[in-house]
This record gives structure tokens, C-alpha cells and sequence, in this order.
């Protein structure tokens, strides 16, 4: 009897073995045994760029001060004066071929302002390029070099067909190094780092640092599913958290600044925030997906269609709106002029609404603004939003309330880092007064221009006000 039982438990245990064994063995065939061959053949189709543009010195924080502030008093006796100068600056990124005629793809941020662009094939064979289009909304941008050579193209895959747990590698110019290999593995998807409205990324242990921004990640099959955009980073290196631009957004977006240099996107003219718990509860939602009308732009297509402020936006042309970035994506997929199907909730009922689109850099006059706000929020690490009354509900604000209120802090990002938290309210930057969050984001974006690296702001948090000195992110530490 013992031995009976004895010998049916080491048949299990053999049994477990098997098992085992069989999954070790699946897992090992589904790894690569090298990644040279996929490495060798696509670092040819990977650049290094080179960029020199010019920028006037830099701010203290401290001289944004009101006149008689201890900081302000301190900084003007002993530091005395800034003046300011405007100095060249290089910086490095990297770039991918998509085409042999000579059509380069990168980041936005990698150009941006730049007089001069140089591009360095992987032989090291350097040739001046033309910044065909730029689209600062995606982080985006297109070159063109001309050349005799014979070029190596890279084609696009399919971001949403990848996988958490697939296998990535990424090729590009990390600090300067040029042709540089790593490999890692889709970390998440859909991840929102605060870098607009349009843009939910691949995030992927793959080591990404500086300079391999606007540098390609590939899949297994040697396509692009993703543009390296930015890292998360209290170091400013590497720590396994590197964020891609999925290949179904870059796509289409670059196919359009090759053909015409410039991006239209349809506009609908509000602001919106998306739908919570505590929100859906309180607005009596029978859901807590969608996006709520924070306010609605004057004479836009909204306020034309009769759109308010309050309104639930839960499906578009009879597709559901799972939250605000999916809305603001689809609308900017949808040609001005369009006329399309919003279905709200309003006061408990639900209704369908026709809007025909408007262009968003004519009719809204605010494309500028909007890619300042959009630079600034990532500057700052925070997302900023209107003291509306579903706003001022959400964070247990009293009725009243002046200013822009911080609704998320992008973890390790400059805000963080000196304690700013949800809630909290900007009531002034500088010595100017702020009303909303366009004058935090107007305020912000014009101190980067100048090349400040930190503005000083007055911040209230529960009937308490204090000045707090934020540093702005370097643009660099995007990963290029």
C-alpha cells in the first residue's frame, strides 16, 4: 500500500518535472539566441543627428521675485544683474531612414529651433539636411537629405499588434555614442506621460538615454513599432523606464508632414477632463468612461452646435469615447469640415449631437498656444485644469477658488520633486496673477524660449499660500 502511494506521487512529481521542463523549453525557443543578425541589419537605416541652434542665456528663477522678497533681495545684492546674451548650443538625437530617397524621421524636440541640421550615417558619412515638417503635438518631425549613396530603409509595423512581454530593440545615439544596440521588453502600453493630448505610449525596459530620442524601437520582425520620445529618470539616465510613440500614431502623422510639411487636424472647441469615480457619482452617470466639457471656445464648433460646458462626451459617431486623449486623438483624425455624431449626457439624459468640425490652426487661431501649453505641461510635470465646479468637487476645493488647479503630477517630474501634489492651486508665477492654466502654460512657455531653468510660483494648499521656486525639465531629458 505504502509503496502504491509512493510510487504514484513520484509519478506526479515526474509528471510536474515534464511539465516544467516543457515550459522552460517553450520559453527558451521563444527567446532570440542573438540579436545580431536582426542588429546588423537594421543599424544602417539608423542616424545620428546633429543640431546647433541659438538661445539667449538663462534667468535665475529668484529675479522673477516680487520686489522686497528675502530670495529676490539676496540674489540682486550679491549676484547682482543678469544680462542676457545669445549663445550657440548643439545638442544630439537620433533618427531613422523611411524611404531611400532620403526621408529621415525624429523628434520634434530634436530640431526644434535648430539653424542647423546635420545628419551622421552609420559609416559616419555626415550630410547637411532639410527639416521637411515638424509637428510639436506628437513630437514629430521629418528630414530630407540628398545624397547618391545607396540608403537602407526601415518600414512600419503594427504598434497594436505588440504585446506586453514582447521583445524590443532599440538603435540610436545615447550620449553622443552613435550605433548603439539595446534590447528589453514592452513594458505597458498605453501609458500617459503628460506629452498631450494625442500621445499614449509603448513603455519598454529597453535602455533609452540621451540621445536616442527620435531613434527607432523595432519588434522581431525588424519593423518600427514605436519613435523613442522620453525616459523617466530622477538621474537623468537610464532606469528601465523608456517611453516609445506608437508606430499607429508616427505613422500617419509623418506620411502627412512628408506630403505637405504641416499637420490639419480637425478641431472641436472645447476643453475637456476625463470622467472619475467621484465625478460619474456625482453628475448621476450610469458610466465612468468618457470626457467632461470643461469649457467651450466662443463662436468655435461646439459652442455652434450648441455644446456646454458640463456636457458628458461618451461616443463619437456612434463609437464609444473611452477617455479625453481618445476623444482629442479621434477628432484630430477627422478632416475639417466633417460633420460628426456627439453623443452626451446632459442633466441625466442622453443626446446626440451633430458638430461640424473646425481646422484647428485657422479656426481656432491657438495651434501655437496649444503646443506652448502642451511643452509647458511636460516642462513642469503636471496637468493643470480650470477651478470648475466639477473640478473644485473633485479635490474638496471651496467655491471661489482663483488660479489653476494641479489635477496630476507626473511622478519624478519637476513638480514632484518639489512637493506639488494634486489639488494644489498656482495662483500666481512670477509677478503675474494667473486666472487659468493658459497663464501658467503661457507664463512657462515663454521662460523656455528665453532659456530660464526654473520659474518661482505662489502656491495655496489647504488656505495656506507659499512661494515655491520649480525647476523646468530640461528638454533633453526626454531621451535625446
Amino acid at each position: 500500500m505504502q509503496i502504491s502511494r509512493m510510487s504514484r506521487l513520484a509519478g506526479l512529481a515526474l509528471g510536474v518535472l515534464l511539465v516544467l521542463g516543457g515550459t522552460a523549453a517553450a520559453q527558451q525557443a521563444t527567446r532570440p539566441a542573438s540579436f545580431a543578425p536582426l542588429a546588423k541589419e537594421l543599424t544602417p537605416a539608423v542616424v545620428n543627428i546633429s543640431t546647433t541652434k541659438e538661445v539667449e542665456g538663462p534667468e535665475s528663477p529668484f529675479s522673477q521675485l516680487p520686489e522686497g522678497h528675502p530670495l529676490r533681495r539676496f540674489f540682486d545684492e550679491f549676484m547682482g544683474p543678469q544680462q542676457r546674451q545669445s549663445r550657440k548650443m548643439s545638442s544630439l538625437g537620433s533618427g531613422f531612414i523611411i524611404d531611400d530617397s532620403g526621408f529621415i524621421v525624429t523628434n520634434h524636440h530634436v530640431v526644434k529651433q535648430a539653424t542647423d541640421v546635420t545628419v551622421i550615417l552609420h559609416d559616419d558619412t555626415r550630410l547637411q539636411a532639410d527639416i521637411v515638417g515638424s509637428d510639436p503635438k506628437t513630437d514629430l518631425a521629418v528630414l530630407k537629405v540628398d545624397t547618391e549613396r545607396d540608403l537602407t530603409a526601415v518600414s512600419w509595423g503594427d504598434s497594436e499588434a505588440a504585446q506586453v512581454g514582447d521583445w524590443t530593440l532599440a538603435i540610436g545615439n545615447p550620449f553622443g555614442l552613435g550605433g548603439s544596440v539595446t534590447a528589453g521588453i514592452i513594458s505597458a502600453r498605453g501609458r500617459d506621460i503628460n506629452a498631450g493630448p494625442y500621445s499614449r505610449f509603448i513603455q519598454t525596459d529597453t535602455a533609452i538615454n540621451r540621445g536616442n530620442s527620435g531613434g527607432p524601437l523595432f519588434n522581431m520582425d525588424g519593423e518600427v513599432i514605436g519613435v523613442n520620445t522620453a525616459i523617466l529618470s530622477p538621474s537623468g539616465g537610464s532606469v528601465g523606464v523608456g517611453f516609445a510613440l506608437p508606430s499607429r500614431v508616427a505613422r500617419p502623422i509623418v506620411a502627412e508632414l512628408r506630403r505637405t510639411g504641416d499637420v490639419v487636424r480637425g478641431w472641436l472647441g472645447v476643453t475637456v477632463q476625463p470622467v472619475t469615480q467621484k465625478l460619474a457619482e456625482g453628475l448621476e452617470l450610469p458610466q465612468e468612461d468618457g470626457a467632461i466639457i470643461g469649457s467651450v471656445a466662443e463662436g468655435g464648433p461646439a459652442a455652434r452646435a450648441g455644446l456646454e460646458s458640463g456636457d458628458v462626451i461618451v461616443a463619437m459617431d456612434g463609437e464609444p469615447v473611452r477617455d479625453s486623449s481618445q476623444l482629442a486623438w479621434r477628432v484630430s483624425q477627422t478632416d475639417p469640415g466633417e460633420t460628426v455624431d456627439v453623443t452626451i449626457y446632459r442633466n441625466g439624459e442622453r443626446r446626440i449631437v451633430s458638430v461640424e468640425l473646425g481646422r484647428l490652426d485657422e479656426d481656432g487661431g491657438e495651434a501655437s498656444a496649444r503646443a506652448d501649453a502642451e511643452q509647458a505641461a511636460r516642462a513642469l510635470g503636471v496637468k493643470l485644469a480650470a477651478p470648475e465646479p466639477q473640478v473644485l468637487e473633485e479635490f474638496d476645493l471651496p467655491r471661489g477658488v482663483r488660479g489653476a488647479v494641479v489635477v496630476s503630477v507626473m511622478r519624478g517630474g519637476p513638480a514632484a520633486s518639489r512637493g506639488i501634489r494634486p489639488g494644489d492651486v498656482i495662483a500666481r508665477v512670477g509677478r503675474q496673477e494667473v486666472r487659468g492654466p493658459e497663464d501658467v502654460y503661457g507664463y512657462v512657455a515663454e521662460a523656455l524660449k528665453q532659456g530660464a531653468d526654473g520659474i518661482v510660483a505662489l502656491i495655496r494648499r489647504d488656505g495656506r499660500a507659499q512661494f515655491v521656486s520649480l525647476p523646468l525639465a530640461d528638454p533633453e531629458r526626454r531621451g535625446g
